[in-house]
């Protein structure tokens, strides 16, 4: 009984368009693989034998940065040594639509040189000459492979001076700086990457070699396309060459520690050193639990009421120093300060700015796991943010440590746990940190970039207009979205892959 011709079994339907699916599935992946081959195909052929690296142990150690971001290990990495290399291999993604990821260090905090599935990954680290320092022009041209400590120690030695200096410096190299926009303590004087950048060479999604800004010290002829490219996280074009400003170095620099008995104290304790006309060129900021953190390392004699840490720099000409130093003292005391303290010679202050600048080693060695949030708020709402996160850490039950930027209001929020059920509990401790940071008129990163891990957070803080127009910027330089999709704007990634 039935089974004629008008019997149309839903189990049987159902059976079919999974059946459909399936095929549709395996067709896709199997022009996809055919894809992935002619790409790399084409880049052997164009960039020469070696170029492209199936091996897995390399394909693994590129598959993660130094975020909480989940790994994806790539379908191959590829090494350029020249920018006709880096030409080559995006044209022949752009001309297949296959996914590349362009990577110099791998230091990034928040999954932005990681690849995503089916993906390949551009390995710049080969491109790490110092092209020329040019000390009449002020000026030292650079490839993104160039570690940062690299460059310092190169342009110091002529007697010039490139501020821009990330806690990453001896591993971090010039390319990821760019990409991010990296900053570092002595932003608060001098600025972060982009006030340093006076020219790059460029290489957008389709292999088009650009030249974006102007190598003088001046120029306003067309739009600023290097201030855009850089910190655009290599969603827009990959940079080859970078002309960086720099100007004469410091004769003398001193270090300062003040400890504070409050966190609140440290509001007007910055106030009151710009007040006596000093700019610092560093006013770095621990919180108590930072500060415990500390203390062992750096070997400090910590008073036993101090709940929060400035280290300060000043630096200038040597006769300036002594005056300079005089005032912050001043400063300090006035704030409340229980104690300031002079670094007696320059290996007491490496050793203290060794103990800083492993500050984020040092708390992922307090905890199983740590997540640590880089946010901006103005400098007089510091305090306010730090009464929002003592709050967050007790209502979620996770601890935070706080340290950062204090001069530039940027400030790194860690939040650290040992049980893996706790992750709901850091996530929607996050979620209210970035609500409380727009709220006080903030915003969500400041030297790390948005990457993967802070995209879903962007709407908290930018309207939807503007991410629109900012997507269609992308898919002006990059129409295939195939140059570092998923990053920034969650939805690139969703597109990248429906073309597919």
């Amino acid at each position: 009984e039935g089974g004629g011709w008008g019997d149309h079994s839903p189990e049987v339907g159902e059976a079919d368009q999974k059946t459909a699916f399936d095929a549709r599935r395996v067709r896709a992946n199997a022009l996809r693989l055919m894809s992935l081959d002619a790409a790399l195909l084409a880049i052997d052929r164009r960039c020469g034998s070696g170029a492209v690296i199936t091996d897995l142990d390399v394909r693994e150690t590129h598959a993660h940065d130094e975020s909480e971001t989940t790994p994806v290990v790539p379908e191959a990495v590829i090494r350029a040594t020249r920018t006709e290399d880096v030409s080559a291999i995006l044209a022949a993604c752009h001309e297949h639509r296959i996914a590349i990821t362009p990577r110099s260090g791998g230091t990034g905090r928040v999954g932005g040189a990681v690849p995503v599935p089916g993906g390949l990954v551009l390995a710049l680290e080969g491109m790490d000459r110092i092209v020329a320092i040019e000390p009449d022009d002020l000026r030292v041209i650079v490839e993104p492979g160039v570690v940062l400590r690299d460059l310092h120690t190169s342009v110091e030695a002529e007697g010039l001076f490139y501020a821009p200096d990330p806690n990453s410096l001896e591993s971090c190299r010039l390319g990821g700086n760019l990409a991010c926009n990296a900053g570092g303590p002595r932003a608060f004087k001098y600025g972060v990457t982009r006030n340093w950048v006076l020219g790059l060479e460029a290489v957008t999604a389709d292999g088009t070699v650009l030249e974006v800004g102007k190598p003088t010290a001046k120029g306003v002829t067309g739009y600023d396309l290097a201030g855009l490219v850089v910190g655009s996280e290599g969603t827009l074009a990959v940079v080859t060459r970078a002309t960086l400003r720099l100007v004469p170095k410091p004769e003398e620099v001193a270090t300062l520690l003040v400890f504070l008995p409050s966190q609140a104290a440290l509001g007007d304790a910055i106030t009151a050193c710009l007040r006596r006309r000093v700019v610092p060129r560093c006013l770095e900021f621990l919180d108590a639990l930072a500060l415990d953190i500390l203390r062992p390392k750096a070997g400090l004699s910590v008073p036993n009421d101090a709940r929060a840490m400035l280290l300060i720099e000043v630096d200038g000409d040597a006769d300036e120093i002594p005056r300079q130093v005089e005032r912050v003292g001043e400063a300090m005391l006035s704030a409340g300060a229980l104690d300031v303290l002079l670094a007696r010679s320059e290996h007491e202050s490496a050793s203290l700015w060794a103990a800083r600048r492993d500050m984020s080693h040092a708390m992922r060695r307090q905890a199983r796991h740590k997540l640590s949030e880089d946010v901006v708020v103005p400098r007089t709402r510091i305090g306010a943010l730090l009464d929002r996160c003592r709050a967050l850490s007790d209502e979620h039950g996770v601890r935070v440590a706080t340290y950062g930027h204090a001069g530039d209001g940027n400030l790194h929020v860690n939040l650290l746990w040992d049980d893996p059920d706790d992750r709901p509990k850091v996530e929607a401790a996050i979620v209210g940190l970035m609500r409380a940071t727009v709220q006080l008129g903030g915003t969500l990163s400041g030297e790390h970039g948005v990457g993967v891990l802070k995209a879903p957070y962007l709407a908290l803080e930018q309207s939807p207009a503007l991410i629109d127009l900012q997507e269609r910027i992308k898919g002006v330089f990059d129409p295939r979205g195939i140059l570092n999709p998923g990053k920034i704007f969650p939805a690139g990634a969703k597109r990248f892959h429906g073309a597919c």
